[in-house]
């Protein structure tokens, strides 16, 4: 996992990076670039970047995730990114001959809670083969046998004047795309540089972004990402702005400005976990989208957030009801287990108008006023200090008289391996044969909002106020576990 570099009060105090894209796998997302003319130093160039992945791709569709692809033509092309099995590679084909090959067999990027840093560094000019194509992860060199080594001054794809795209493979009759989030992508043109130019290892033994802008050289065809912008246009106010001073500037393809992400490697908040899931019988397994944002659901069937609460603390989030409501009404709930029905504090299925809670093994009768309508957001404040939750639907208080002034779990007895339990983690169950779609909001909404508001320390958007009769709550992000968790 990514943390943030932290002074000893949990505030940030190195560089800051504040936007990523969230690339949509359903929604054929992608960004591309051609250059107006090929590159006179083809042999040489270097792309960097941090990916947070979505949807695991053996999990759902069985394809593969590509994330950086240059076509030529069928018989000319390079494409990188992920198996269906959730390894690393490379290939590069010249004249329908395969010059470059590099995988990472029994090293899987299957971690759907953190940020990976990735760098390639090509240069064919290289007298020792093996150097001739490097990659890293997280700043350590991956020193592997490459399966096809590149000859001697062989020139590929990149950097030519065809078609670059970030977030997929187009070289085919068949079109990967990649899911989940991107930050800090850069193409450089014409070197070959290190990891330790775009980072570093902090105190703490993490991998961390530096301000590598003008300490390199971008070259004609290079290009800098910095997702700043929520434009669909190829200029300076598209999300694919080019920062580098190059003024190459990618075309946004089936992105929105809600594709604009405050989740950062500088700032990781959480999402669900595709990873931490469960059904009952021969029901389907839940679908994540949206950067793990999004569950289509048919019950029965479980899942958790990728943080856990700690045992301090307030907590905000939202949840907004797209589908699903009129039979099997789904629960968001606390737990130390990946279980909606059993030990549990939140939400519980409603019986007639009687729209009842769970505490622990009881059911509080009446804990909720009424139930969230189709594309309603309800938020949930979550006080670990005095272990009370707060449900409000729209922006107002919901908690009916079972419940008036919270669930109040500071006595709660849960009958599991967490007889005292330290952690909870955010769940979701559905629990009849119907489809649900919700939206989870950690503060980095795939919805679009009204009006954004942050939490008191300015980090994530959220529709209502994560400020409760004075008392503030936080976004569960890496920052503000930092200083509070």
């Amino acid at each position: 996992m990514v943390f943030p570099i932290v002074g000893g009060d949990g505030k940030p105090t190195g560089y800051e990076i504040s936007n990523s894209i969230r690339f949509n796998n359903d929604d054929s997302a992608y960004m591309q670039y051609t250059p107006s003319s090929a590159s006179s130093s083809r042999t040489k160039w270097t792309w960097s970047g941090w990916i947070k992945r979505g949807h695991q791709a053996v999990d759902e569709n069985n394809d593969y995730h590509r994330f950086f692809c240059v076509d030529e033509d069928s018989n000319n092309y390079i494409i990188t990114g992920f198996n269906v099995s959730g390894a690393f590679n490379v290939t590069a084909r010249e004249g329908n001959t395969e010059v470059l090959k590099f995988e990472t067999p029994g090293r899987m990027f299957r971690d759907h809670s953190s940020w990976y840093h990735i760098v390639m560094a090509y240069d064919s000019t290289q007298s020792t083969a093996r150097n001739r194509f490097r990659v890293y992860f997280n700043g350590v060199e991956d020193d592997r046998s490459l399966d096809t080594t590149p000859n001697q001054n062989v020139e590929l794809a990149v950097l030519n004047n065809c078609e670059h795209n970030i977030g997929r493979d187009n070289h085919s009759g068949t079109t990967y795309y990649y899911d989940g989030y991107m930050a800090e992508v850069a193409l450089i043109d014409g070197t070959q540089y290190a990891a330790d130019t775009f980072g570093k290892f902090d105190s703490n033994g993490v991998w961390v972004p530096i301000d590598f802008k003008d300490d390199v050289t971008f070259g004609d065809n290079g290009f800098y990402l910095e997702f700043k912008q929520t434009g669909t246009s190829a200029n300076a106010s598209g999300m694919g702005a080019d920062t580098s001073g190059e003024t190459n500037h990618l075309t946004p393809n089936n992105l929105t400005a809600t594709d604009q992400c405050v989740d950062t490697c500088t700032n990781n908040f959480a999402v669900m976990n595709p990873h931490d899931i469960s059904s009952v019988g021969s029901v389907a397994l839940p679908t994540f989208s949206e950067g793990n944002t999004k569950l289509t659901r048919v019950a029965d069937s479980s899942t958790r957030a990728t943080f856990a609460l700690p045992e301090k603390g307030k907590w905000y989030f939202e949840v907004k009801y797209v589908s699903g409501l009129v039979n099997g009404y789904p629960q968001v709930y606390l737990t130390p287990n990946n279980t909606g029905d059993g030990q549990a504090v939140g939400w519980h299925t409603p019986d007639s108008s009687n729209y009842r809670a769970k505490n622990g093994g009881s059911v509080i009768s009446n804990a909720f006023s009424d139930v969230p309508g189709t594309n309603d957001v309800v938020g949930f404040y979550v006080n670990m200090d005095d272990k009370v939750l707060i449900v409000h639907r729209q922006g107002s208080d919901n908690m009916g008289s079972g419940a008036s002034n919270g669930i109040d779990f500071s006595s709660t007895s849960f009958s599991s391996a967490f007889s005292s339990p330290g952690f909870y983690f955010i769940g979701y169950n559905s629990n009849a044969n119907s489809t649900h779609n919700e939206f989870f909001n950690f503060g980095n909404p795939a919805f679009a909002l009204s009006s954004a508001v942050s939490d008191a320390n300015g980090y994530g958007n959220f529709e209502y106020s994560p400020t409760l009769s004075g008392v503030n709550y936080y976004a569960l992000c890496t920052k503000n576990l930092a200083e509070y968790g």
